[in-house]
């Protein structure tokens, strides 16, 4: 198959060894694990390219040309919608895209449809940010502040949304009835809690019983142990 990639910029620097298959751009972090675990869920080919938080990497002119809000994971999908290849970036939009192309955990009605896109909207509104500011203000640039005041209200906020999921987990095994991107988009971000932030006696997360026995389930999917070290560190 011709190379049908070579009018996108970020090939020139990030260059694909099989032009023919989706193009991942990202980091092993909450945001970019959900896209990576989802790849491997649905089986789709794809290469991924390990994308730096640095003027080398998201900031840089090619990556720019691809996502302009300089965040990862984005992708490059050359059997796109019509046989047109597609550049997406934002991770609930590729997660939406992706199940919508494979036809997989995004429920079989109207209905369940809607509500795992009210839990992903979750995410991406409320865990993803609240979370990420915790992290920011207990183990990052923020942590030497002398102000609490932000990382309490982060530490709160953060709290109260895990009370939320713990509720909602409550007689369930999976946030929206069976497995869908809704738990491919939260889970990670609980597991970073630990992970990335060290913080899970500061939000009590092992106190929401829901939650541990969520993540046990999550974690012990193959898919997920591969998609989770995606792109390699």
């Amino acid at each position: 198959m011709t190379n049908r990639l070579t009018n996108f910029p970020i090939t020139q620097r990030w260059t694909p060894q099989n032009p023919d298959i989706l193009q991942l751009y990202s980091m092993p972090t909450p945001n970019g694990q959900k896209v990576s675990i989802m790849l491997e869920e649905i089986g789709l080919d794809y290469e991924a390219h390990k994308i730096p938080f640095s003027d080398e990497g998201v900031t840089s002119p090619e990556f720019l040309s691809l996502n302009p809000n300089n965040k990862i994971p984005a992708i490059l999908d050359p059997n796109g919608p019509d046989g047109v290849p597609l550049a997406l970036f934002e991770s609930g939009a590729i997660l939406i895209y992706l199940a919508q192309k494979s036809g997989k955990f995004f429920g079989t009605t109207q209905a369940k449809r809607a509500e795992i896109l009210q839990w992903l909207m979750f995410q991406v509104g409320g865990v993803g940010p609240m979370m990420g500011q915790l992290g920011f203000f207990h183990v990052y640039g923020g942590k030497d502040f002398e102000d609490k005041r932000p990382l309490n209200r982060y530490l709160n906020e953060t709290k109260r949304l895990l009370g939320v999921l713990d509720q909602q987990l409550s007689g369930r095994d999976w946030i929206a009835g069976d497995y869908s991107i809704a738990d491919m988009a939260i889970a990670p971000w609980l597991n970073g809690i630990e992970r990335f932030y060290d913080a899970t006696d500061l939000t009590e997360l092992h106190q929401r019983t829901n939650i541990t026995a969520y993540l046990t389930r999550f974690n012990s999917r193959p898919a997920v142990q591969h998609g989770e070290e995606i792109p390699k560190k």
